[in-house]
């Protein structure tokens, strides 16, 4: 597979100079993290970064290179538009129809077109449509940074945002698929946008430098800062930001400058982008320089704050790594952040972080544990977190620990692993769509449906998970599917990262969402949405609720169009949840698992009443469905199922399903029980077809 990625804005090169520009920032580490990755893999041939050419000395020769070769594998490629100057954002619009032709032209001259193409930001999906319409190369879209969070957080000119978001929905409902970083930009960010479809959008958690700092970086670091200091010993508040409006540096030098104390305890180190004078530079940066050099003088900040005007990777290592000896603490606090490497980056070096709630920060700190959430806007809190770490050392070096033993997991080619996968099924499915289309003989038909939890019945073991695998993989006449309570994008996402099979069948949400693979994709099965939206009253539930405080409401991105979704930890209300529900003359299902999760569905809704659909869909006899499970939520899946299967490792409340009807209790645990349970329920079914026959 041959993979090219574009990217327009910035200076895109093999070694980078971050920040100086406004636009050269994380989407270009993030770029050159993922074609590095592919490149490194035996089965993408080529990997081949596009971006434009153009002649500035000062910010680096290599720009107005036409070909720069990163490894053997790996290249930039600049495309001469015509226009050799470097431009920023609001001006790139102007070159793009340039750009595309010369692009196009310079496609149209080699022997083999790139698989696929992976467009960074909108300007660059608007050159990937380009391309597809002229040349059918499917495309990828990862956004990055989004117009409407923007505009919700700091406000700014609305007809120039206006447009921004306009082209951005237009990629995102146009794109073959869309890849973004977190759950909330997934589920939240990307569903806000009118064209948004879920089965087209993605989650693929980026990779991190997972370099140590040396103790060589970390004496860079601390000359680089010293002549701004006078006690450089003190511990290290961290922020590394590029200079706009957005990243909210301010608020940081308030929250420092704001408090009692905090300067006589703590150095502030700014990391904002590059620069050769505080007057010099893109008019945001200039305005933002000059924001934090003003707030530094009104609150007498000197030789408290250190603001270097320029540095380069071995420092930003060596700042976190003097930060984390230090015992100091590193903050990001943007008014939104769509993903936050910054703060995976502070985890690989073991420094505790203060970070925004809004946005990516929220699932990465409670995928690592590695700090606190703040509301950037309040400068008070930010100061009282930050205290709060430096006060509390066993909660500092609890953080630290969780930070450095987390990030392991969070890997390039793990990226490129899971990248490499949706972008082969966006292959395969343009290959079907030009091929003579062939009808499938009735002995291939489906005569058996599988149905699987996720978590802990599929996952839980790797070595089991690969066994399942293989022999999924070889059973033509098995539909494969996935019965879970995630949403539909975290479910493609551990299944990616398990490299289990593709389902052809996923019902997500506890059972209220069904949806089928097909050549063109996933598509929802919307005659089951309205066999359940019958007599559904969300308002009704939320109020039943409110009598329930011990019942606390999970995120946001929990909440689906048929589930409320809260954490309860007393299990003794479920059983007076359901009666004020029947009492209040609401028709509903009550789920109760893993002894903290609570889901109220419509009455007809769940995950027994979704297998019961699906077979009836696929014509499939209930006694050819195998379902398996291990948790509260599969009860009624198992009950209803007439071949279920109970992992060794389930929870005690499914033990009370053993007896003579009950389901296959397996021996072993995780995938290895369904694979036990697989192979029993086989032989029963093909014997009992054999006798009907």
């Amino acid at each position: 597979m041959q993979v090219m990625g574009i990217a327009l804005g910035g200076c895109v090169a093999s070694c980078p100079r971050y920040g100086i520009t406004e636009d050269t920032g994380g989407h270009i580490t993030y770029l050159l993290g993922v074609m590095q990755a592919l490149a490194s893999r035996a089965d993408i041939q080529s990997a081949e970064i596009v971006t434009r050419l153009f002649d500035a000395p000062d910010l680096g020769a290599a720009h107005a290179m036409p070909i720069e070769i990163v490894t053997d594998k790996l290249r930039i490629t600049r495309i001469d538009s015509g226009n050799r100057q470097y431009l920023g954002k609001e001006a790139l619009s102007a070159d793009r129809p340039a750009f595309i032709s010369a692009l196009l032209a310079e496609l149209r001259s080699r022997e083999k077109l790139p698989d696929v193409i992976h467009a960074h930001f909108a300007d660059a999906a608007d050159v990937a449509l380009a391309v597809r319409d002229a040349l059918g190369i499917p495309f990828i879209y990862t956004p990055h940074s989004l117009g409407r969070d923007k505009l919700s957080a700091i406000g700014g000119d609305s007809q120039e945002l206006a447009a921004r978001i306009t082209e951005e929905d237009n990629a995102i409902g146009r794109a073959d698929a869309v890849i973004g970083s977190s759950r909330d930009e997934c589920e939240r960010q990307l569903a806000a946008y009118p064209s948004a479809r879920e089965e087209t959008i993605r989650r693929v958690c980026p990779g991190i430098d997972q370099t140590a700092a040396s103790e060589s970086d970390i004496a860079a670091a601390r000359a680089l800062v010293a002549p701004f200091l006078r006690h450089p010993e003190r511990p290290t508040i961290l922020a590394i930001a590029r200079p706009v409006a957005k990243k909210n540096l301010i608020s940081l030098v308030d929250a420092f400058g704001k408090h009692p104390t905090l300067r006589d305890r703590a150095n502030l180190v700014l990391l904002a982008g590059k620069r050769s004078s505080i007057d010099t530079g893109e008019d945001e940066q200039v305005r933002v320089i000059r924001q934090l050099t003003d707030a530094i003088d009104k609150y007498d900040l000197h030789g408290h704050v250190a603001y270097p005007r320029s540095h380069d990777q071995s420092s930003v290592r060596g700042l976190y790594g003097l930060a984390q000896e230090s015992g100091g603490v590193f903050v990001n606090p943007a008014l939104t952040e769509p993903f936050g490497l910054t703060i995976l980056e502070a985890a690989v070096h073991g420094v505790p972080v203060v970070a925004t709630c809004h946005g990516g920060p929220v699932d990465i700190v409670d995928e690592l544990q590695h700090g606190v959430l703040v509301e950037p806007t309040d400068p008070s809190s930010i100061a009282a977190a930050i205290v709060n770490l430096l006060d509390d050392r066993a909660k500092w070096t609890l953080a630290s620990q969780n930070g450095r033993r987390n990030i392991k997991n969070i890997r390039w080619d793990s990226y490129a692993a899971q990248f490499r996968r949706i972008a082969a099924s966006l292959v395969s499915r343009k290959t079907a769509s030009v091929s003579p289309i062939r009808k499938v003989p009735a002995a291939t038909a489906p005569r058996t449906l599988v149905l699987c939890d996720i978590d802990n019945t599929l996952t839980g073991c790797r070595p089991s998970a690969d066994r399942l695998t293989r022999f999924l993989n070889v059973q033509r006449d098995m539909v494969f599917g996935i019965a879970t309570g995630r949403s539909l994008i975290e479910a493609r996402r551990i299944l990616a990262d398990w490299n289990l099979p593709e389902p052809q069948v996923l019902v997500t949400s506890v059972g209220t969402e069904i949806r089928h693979a097909g050549t063109a994709g996933l598509k929802r099965d919307d005659s089951f949405s309205q066999s359940i939206a019958s007599g559904w009253d969300v308002a009704g539930v939320e109020q039943v609720m409110e009598a329930f405080p011990q019942a606390i409401p999970q995120a946001g991105v929990e909440q689906r169009q048929f589930k409320r979704s809260y954490f309860l930890h007393e299990a003794a209300l479920v059983g007076r949840i359901r009666e004020a529900l029947r009492d209040g003359g609401v028709a509903a299902r009550v789920v109760f698992s893993h002894d903290r999760l609570l889901d109220i569905l419509p009455a007809k809704a769940g995950k027994g009443a979704a297998m019961r659909h699906v077979a009836r869909r696929l014509s499939i006899p209930l006694d050819r469905v195998i379902v398996a499970g291990d948790s509260g939520n599969d009860t009624d899946m198992l009950t209803a199922c007439p071949n279920a299967i109970v992992v060794a490792n389930c929870e005690a409340e499914l033990r009370e399903l053993a007896g003579q009807d009950g389901p296959y209790m397996a021996r072993r645990s995780y995938a290895a029980g369904v694979l036990e349970g697989l192979i029993a329920y086989r032989r029963k079914i093909q014997k009992t077809m054999a006798e009907a026959a």
